[in-house]
């Protein structure tokens, strides 16, 4: 819309030569934030990439030798530094058939903003329980997608970082070999996690989820070749923090690709699948704590809490997703007869129907029903009448140790709260909500 007054001819306003002019609204608000004169003079002094390259603390697990290298790192760090204050930290994750990263910056305690993400099905332990070695063709696969995560972080300011590989390389006999390629190839270190570690890291990351007003839930993580099980006890309400009510864990060696490896993934019939699940509940029924929570179960005031691949294909397809949509998955709550109904529909599919689902895909199409598998023996051995989807997990659960380690969080806006209290009650009240 254009200015009514254009055109017009206006007089000038002359200031009173003696009275001081009146400086405009919120003046020192902004000379607060942008400092005294000279803290700005020395802002926008341009910085050496020396220097700014030596505080970034995960350098080392970045690329370093040449001199191309870390003059990339130098010239990145200074045009980041235009982006504002807020630190960044980096989690990465390489399972046995996916490889995920991301990067974000804190906000209030508990939350984080994602800047930049990655995940790519690499299959890592493919054919790893026959032979018990990564295959070259899984390693280049593997490899090439650290590359790319590689290059994301290089063109970031990382404050911290923590890069892990978790069942694949654990029991590969050449599992240290491989971590020795990635270091050369791509200048990543990765960390070999336990798998108390793994599980410890699951509940970080979704435990948020988890219903307050519940007494207990059982977290999962089904992955590719393992599934960790985390017994949570929410009776005592003032445990603050989810690992302080965590009752019993385990890793099961069984995943999604191990499981499918084993009995077959592309042609899936009733009886076949009844096996892989009395094949998963005999493995839970050695988890000597399983029994940590039955008094709660019992009652009815516990559900499952499901972080995997597996779990939010089964949301995908319940709200009929044209294309899979997370913010419609994560913390999704599915009744007991949904799951049933969505994993007899996926038996009665031939894998080629499989694969055409938007939210299955050709790169899941013979692993989903594995991990409906193991879903199954967990609703078996901890039968609740809902389960909640979460769509996060080690990645978040790193993410929020490190920031929780630096003290990272940001502090809440000043009044924020209240004013959100004051509206909630005048929403209530059906009185005019204030902006």
């Amino acid at each position: 819309m254009s200015d009514p007054t254009e055109g017009v001819n206006t007089p000038r306003q002359e200031p009173d030569q003696g009275r001081r002019r009146r400086r405009p609204n919120g003046h020192k608000r902004w000379r607060k934030r942008q400092g005294s004169g000279s803290q700005r003079r020395e802002a926008e002094k341009p910085s050496s990439p020396e220097k700014d390259a030596g505080s970034v603390t995960g350098a080392s697990q970045l690329r370093s030798g040449s001199k191309q290298d870390k003059q990339g790192v130098g010239n990145f760090v200074q045009r980041a530094s235009n982006h504002g204050s807020a630190p960044l930290y980096a989690a990465l994750d390489l399972g046995t058939n996916n490889c995920r990263l991301l990067i974000a910056a804190p906000q209030q305690r508990g939350r984080f903003r994602v800047v930049d993400g990655f995940s790519r099905i690499v299959r890592l332990g493919e054919g790893l329980g026959h032979t018990g070695r990564l295959s070259d063709e899984a390693m280049d696969r593997a490899v090439g997608a650290l590359k790319v995560c590689a290059d994301k972080l290089e063109h970031r300011t990382i404050r911290n970082s923590r890069l892990i590989a978790t069942e694949a390389c654990r029991k590969a006999s050449n599992g240290e070999l491989f971590l020795d390629r990635v270091r050369e190839e791509t200048g990543l270190e990765l960390e070999i996690v336990t798998g108390e570690m793994e599980a410890r890291l699951a509940a970080e990351g979704c435990g948020s989820l988890m219903d307050r007003k519940s007494d207990g839930a059982v977290l999962f993580d089904i992955g590719g070749g393992s599934s960790e099980l985390i017994l949570v006890d929410g009776t005592n309400k003032n445990n603050r923090y989810i690992r302080d009510k965590i009752v019993g864990w385990t890793s099961l060696p069984l995943g999604v690709v191990t499981l499918a490896e084993q009995f077959g993934g592309k042609n899936v019939t009733r009886e076949l699948f009844q096996e892989m699940v009395d094949h998963v509940s005999e493995a839970i029924a050695v988890f000597e704590e399983r029994t940590a929570l039955d008094d709660i179960f019992r009652r009815g005031n516990a559900h499952l809490l499901g972080t995997s691949g597996t779990v939010t294909t089964l949301a995908g397809i319940h709200l009929r997703l044209p294309r899979y949509d997370r913010r419609q998955v994560d913390g999704l709550w599915m009744q007991d007869e949904d799951i049933d109904a969505i994993i007899s529909e996926l038996l009665d599919m031939e894998y080629e129907e499989r694969a055409a689902n938007p939210c299955v895909g050709a790169e899941r199409a013979d692993l989903v029903l594995a991990g409906c598998a193991i879903l199954n023996a967990i609703r078996k051995t901890w039968p609740s009448k809902r389960l909640r989807v979460a769509d996060r997990g080690l990645r978040e659960g790193l993410l929020t140790e490190m920031m929780h380690k630096d003290r990272s969080w940001q502090r809440p806006k000043k009044n924020r709260w209240s004013r959100k209290r004051r509206r909630k009650r005048q929403a209530s009240a059906g009185q005019r909500v204030d902006p």
